[in-house]
């Protein structure tokens, strides 16, 4: 089964450790959840994996093949769902998805997929935060790369969206792996397999709400 690895992962600013010796897999198959508090690096542990963030140390390989950090983003073989916005904002959804899928069975693909329709004439910039993020993560979820990782890909969105994006992202993950981090944990806790916290500059797996708890992400009631 098609698998990324991780190991040996350090970063850290100054004098500060944000990440210290982070190992990790994700295979195609499943969704792996990424918590932790503000400040913990969350996002800059997505974004050391996608080769945007220089890290002090890092070994990735994709099916046992090593790969280095400036070669991920041309290898095309891991996609990442940023927080912000990347869409032009001035362009109507059924012009932005031939820029990303200039075949038509591939355009028909996105096209036909669910609530699509109803947003196609839609300028980006004036989308629903739900709808946008849905039509992010449907073109990015579409791409021919193996893993995805998406940053908070929940956050601010309406309910009905997020249970639209739950099914998208059960049906990719037949296909994909998927790692993802967001504060909303019971989405987080809904659709994955396996989940982690970032704490103390060190990965802690968990496996429900009470861990989260005992880590002190949440309080306890």
């Amino acid at each position: 089964m098609d698998q990324l690895k991780v190991t040996g992962l350090n970063k850290s600013y100054g004098k500060r450790a944000i990440l210290k010796d982070i190992n990790l897999d994700c295979r195609v198959g499943e969704i792996v959840g990424i918590f932790g508090r503000n400040g913990t690096g969350k996002s800059t542990f997505l974004k050391l994996i996608f080769g945007t963030v220089k890290a002090n140390s890092i070994h990735i390989s994709i099916n046992s093949k090593n790969i280095s950090q400036k070669d991920i983003i041309p290898s095309k073989k891991i996609a990442y769902l940023p927080q912000d916005s990347f869409l032009p904002k001035e362009k109507r959804v059924r012009d932005i998805i031939p820029m990303f899928f200039p075949k038509g069975d591939d355009q028909d693909k996105i096209f036909y997929s669910p609530k699509i329709y109803s947003i196609e004439k839609i300028k980006v910039g004036h989308l629903s935060l739900g709808q946008l993020r849905y039509l992010e993560l449907l073109l990015i979820s579409n791409l021919n790369h193996q893993f995805i990782l998406l940053d908070e890909p929940f956050s601010m969105i309406e309910p009905l969206y997020k249970d639209v994006i739950k099914d998208l992202l059960r049906e990719v993950k037949k296909e994909k792996g998927i790692m993802l981090t967001d504060h909303y944990y019971n989405d987080v806790l809904e659709i994955t397999d396996r989940s982690f916290i970032l704490k103390d500059a060190q990965k802690i797996d968990i496996i429900d709400e009470s861990d989260l708890v005992r880590h002190h992400y949440l309080r306890s009631e």
